[in-house]
């Protein structure tokens, strides 16, 4: 066959009847060929079709992968979520339900809790009141660890803390007036705002305390029981409230050899003779976020726990926090909550929680004194020497808190991804052997993330 037939053959085969109609038009007459070109009329397909009522929503299909670094070996277990913010879109799981350690990760717990039971304004008190007897007053605590022995023109660990000189001053001039020519001669120290046995949980080690990132947790101290009011990290004592009264009697230009100290409470009625009040709660979790710092954590969870009505126990604190976050639309059913600063190894917290609880805090007003207390990766908090190297792509755009406890460690937070969507998201490494690779291995998934942006894929 010769290839002007073979294309004859194609054409056929491709063309129709039209092209038929033209094949044969050497031998048909005009009137056959207009006949063949004539459509024969056929049933529209589009008319017997039966269309849903609802169309569904096209599915978006994400193609960026993080998978290579999810399974890198320093991770070991790796339980973790990704939300979009702005849309609630799910958009990278691993075994996110699971409620794992997150170590001071839990702080934005208490952060947010904090804020939301309390409120940003409000501000912890210490108080003086009148004794029961002669030349006798009372020092009350009401959770404030901030409270500084430090003069007027220095600054502890705290910005802005109240001054024990002023709460003293404002005292003796007040007391001069209530008992004209008597002397103080007693102290009564009063931390009953929550039972002062209950101060530190059996899921501490007590070198937190020796090596000075945790005091014991009674509702009248100073300074967070520091040896060195200037220094975060600096040992704490085993007697926080004597030395808390010690202090005071200092300041009031006592000598406490020679004043009485012992526990007890105001009667009631008893006039108030001065007070001091802390910085605002938004500024408190502010400085705690920032610092990692385990004291003020134990304290605003306590002071949520009593202001809820619950005792401020630390068993309460799986209510109360709880609770609080129960507010702001959070569910809270899988949330295991022992301490307030998640140094216990008891704490239990889901990712894809932390994951919800961030969407909340970058995105609601409200809780704007939260989100600026967050680590920024590569610049401030915990994240300032992290994000480096292959990874300081993703600096500056994370918000976030790190965790570190036995066997884990995890990093939470809500970022501008490079697409400029906003991430929430959630991981947390379990372990034998954790360190420094850990937490890099942790950056790089991050950062990955961050680059996906929205396309990031879930495989």
């Amino acid at each position: 066959m010769t290839a002007t037939s073979l294309a004859v053959v194609f054409l056929l085969l491709a063309g129709g009847s039209v092209a038929a109609g033209f094949a044969s038009a050497e031998s048909s007459t005009t009137a056959d060929i207009l006949a063949s070109r004539t459509p024969t009329p056929t049933a529209d397909p589009a008319s017997t079709r039966i269309s849903p009522a609802v169309l569904p929503d096209g599915t978006v299909l994400h193609t960026c992968l993080v998978s290579q670094f999810a399974d890198a070996d320093p991770l070991g277990v790796l339980r973790g979520s990704v939300v979009n913010a702005d849309t609630g879109e799910d958009l990278f799981e691993r075994d996110p339900d699971y409620a794992t350690k997150p170590g001071s990760a839990l702080a934005t717990l208490t952060a947010t809790a904090a804020v939301t039971r309390l409120g940003g304004d409000y501000q912890l008190m210490t108080t003086v009141t009148d004794g029961n007897k002669p030349g006798s007053i009372v020092l009350v605590g009401g959770g404030d660890a901030t409270l500084s022995q430090l003069g007027e023109n220095e600054e502890s660990v705290y910005t802005g803390a109240p001054k024990l000189t002023e709460l003293a001053t404002e005292t003796l001039a007040a007391y001069a007036v209530a008992h004209p020519g008597e002397k103080i001669t007693e102290i009564l120290l009063d931390a009953t705002y929550w039972d002062k046995a209950d101060r530190w949980n059996s899921g501490w080690n007590r070198s937190l305390q020796t090596d000075g990132h945790l005091s014991e947790v009674t509702a009248l101290q100073v300074d967070g029981d520091r040896a060195d009011p200037t220094s975060q990290v600096s040992p704490r004592s085993t007697d926080p409230i004597g030395r808390a009264g010690t202090s005071f009697a200092l300041a009031l230009g006592l000598d406490p050899d020679k004043v009485s100290f012992r526990a007890g409470t105001p009667e009631n009625g008893a006039p108030v003779l001065a007070e001091a009040r802390s910085a605002p709660v938004s500024s408190l979790v502010q400085q705690m976020l920032s610092t990692n710092d385990a004291t003020l954590a134990e304290m605003l969870a306590r002071v949520v726990s009593v202001e809820s009505g619950f005792g401020g126990s630390a068993a309460s604190l799986q209510q109360a926090i709880p609770q609080a976050l129960q507010a702001i639309g959070l569910t809270t059913s899988d949330v295991a909550i022992t301490d307030g600063s998640g140094l216990s190894t008891n704490d239990a917290v889901a990712t894809s929680f932390f994951a919800d609880l961030m969407v909340k805090v970058g995105t609601t007003e409200d809780l704007s004194g939260v989100l600026g207390g967050l680590a920024i990766s590569g610049q401030t908090g915990s994240l300032a020497n992290r994000f480096t190297g292959e990874n300081a792509s993703a600096a500056g755009s994370i918000t976030g808190a790190s965790g570190a406890v036995d066997g884990a460690r995890s990093l939470t937070g809500i970022m501008t991804a490079a697409d400029g969507s906003r991430l929430a998201f959630a991981f947390v490494a379990s372990n034998n052997i954790v360190s420094a690779a850990t937490e890099e291995a942790l950056d790089t998934l991050v950062a990955g993330v961050q680059t996906c942006g929205s396309n990031l894929s879930n495989n």
